[in-house]
């Protein structure tokens, strides 16, 4: 009987905390961390927001803008940013890291970055012709994917 009401208070715990982990709501722009904001105004300032997504699991919160062309961002709980998706325009210059864009432009000369991805030290790039190439914190390439 007690391995019973223990193993009850086990499912009813993880059930709890499986709840509790995909608790995600719709959030104006102004609940974002201030440099999200700020990144959002600086870089995508011309782009109208379809709407902006407060994403909890367990400890970690993390931010969602979609905006109406498309374009998804997606940010750290302290504001920093960590996937930008332009599907169909080149994400801005300006936040892509200059040896990879560089390297991008000297070996695929004329492809436009569509989506960059940091996460953990690692930068994930998708290219226009479909290839991804994924660099060290030190910029150095570490893998291609086609």
């Amino acid at each position: 009987m007690k391995k019973i009401l223990v193993l009850i208070a086990a499912v009813f715990t993880f059930g709890v905390f499986a709840v509790k982990a995909d608790n995600d709501r719709v959030i104006n722009k102004e609940n974002l961390p201030a440099s999200a904001q700020q990144f959002i105004n600086t870089h995508f300032g011309n782009n109208k927001i379809s709407f902006v997504k407060e994403e909890r699991d367990f400890l970690e919160k993390s931010y969602e803008v979609v905006f109406t062309d498309g374009t998804k961002l997606e940010f750290s709980r302290k504001g920093e940013w960590t996937d930008i998706d332009c599907r169909y325009s080149e994400v801005p210059a300006a936040v892509v890291p200059e040896p990879i864009r560089n390297y991008v432009a000297k070996y695929y000369a004329g492809e436009k970055i569509l989506k960059i991805d940091h996460e953990r030290g690692e930068y994930e790039v998708r290219l226009s012709n479909r290839l991804e190439l994924t660099f060290d914190s030190k910029y150095r390439i570490i893998d291609i994917d086609n």
